[in-house]
């Protein structure tokens, strides 16, 4: 089993805290102190899937498909609170977390295999064939 780095498993724990914060956000929880602002179950649920999606990519070693997936988390993020869906207290809290999540996921992509070397496993021109004038 290969042993994930330590940056990957940072990267990993902020994609998580954003989940966190979407969840906490969405008003599942009950309190006795005055409301916390809150936003649509329906859309921390979605944002909460596309970052445990960011960081599965991660987990999987699929640095490129992890930044283009957490490039989507943030244009969502910053259509939903462009179009109200997020409370104005929480708006800067999430832009960030998503944010931060973005910034620290960098797309290496996967080696180039190396090409085959040259004289092994080919066949070289004129080994067993004839020429003009050959008997």
């Amino acid at each position: 089993m290969q042993r994930r780095n330590t940056r990957t498993r940072r990267l990993e724990l902020g994609a998580a805290a954003a989940v966190a914060l979407c969840l906490s956000a969405c008003g599942g929880a009950k309190q006795s102190a005055p409301p916390q602002p809150t936003f649509a179950r329906s859309l921390a649920t979605s944002l909460a899937a596309q970052s445990d999606a960011v960081a599965s990519a991660l987990a999987a070693g699929d640095s490129c498909r992890a930044l283009r997936l957490a490039q989507r988390l943030q244009r969502q993020t910053i259509g939903a609170i462009n179009s109200g869906r997020v409370a104005p207290a929480l708006q800067e809290q999430l832009s960030s977390a998503v944010n931060e999540v973005v910034v620290r996921v960098h797309c290496v992509p996967p080696p180039a295999p190396a090409p085959p070397k040259k004289g092994h496993g080919h066949k070289h021109e004129g080994h067993g064939k004839k020429h003009e004038g050959d008997e």
